[in-house]
């Protein structure tokens, strides 16, 4: 598989989640566990461009195919990406726990180009649970980022 555009190779047992593979063996701890029965968005990374919980993928599934994590989302040298300024500024980082799942939720929602109103933002960005910023810095943030 390819993380964060690197390739990686090694042996994965059958069982091993997604979310533990990138976190236990190659040490990217940016996605979290919280709930690991795939309700909290915590764990979201992109795989092939799609937000996946990666709690509920096993890390065989990810075999010849692109992860990206919130890690890979990062700009040059390692820089924040504007919508991470963004939810620095609207305050949508409180406790930070859940921002990378969301992070990496509104980047493949962004990544569409499509606009959406904060009603849609609202209930796309729903299956993400913050529970410090009640939500509507985290909407208005995206929102903001729109093309």
């Amino acid at each position: 598989m390819t993380v964060n555009g690197q390739p990686w190779a090694g042996d994965v047992e059958p069982r091993l989640t997604l979310a533990d593979l990138l976190r236990d063996r190659l040490r990217l701890t940016g996605t979290h566990l919280g709930c690991e029965h795939g309700v909290c968005g915590a764990c979201t990374v992109l795989l092939d461009g799609e937000a996946v919980r990666s709690c509920l993928v096993l890390g065989v599934q990810a075999e010849d195919r692109r992860v990206t994590t919130v890690e890979g989302l990062s700009g040059p040298e390692g820089a924040p990406t504007a919508l991470q300024c963004e939810l620095v500024a609207q305050g949508a980082v409180q406790c930070g726990f859940c921002t990378p799942g969301f992070v990496v939720t509104a980047a493949a929602l962004l990544s569409d180009g499509v606009s959406r109103s904060r009603e849609e933002l609202r209930e796309v960005l729903s299956g993400n649970i913050c529970r410090c910023t009640g939500y509507e810095p985290i909407v208005e943030a995206v929102f903001r980022c729109q093309s």
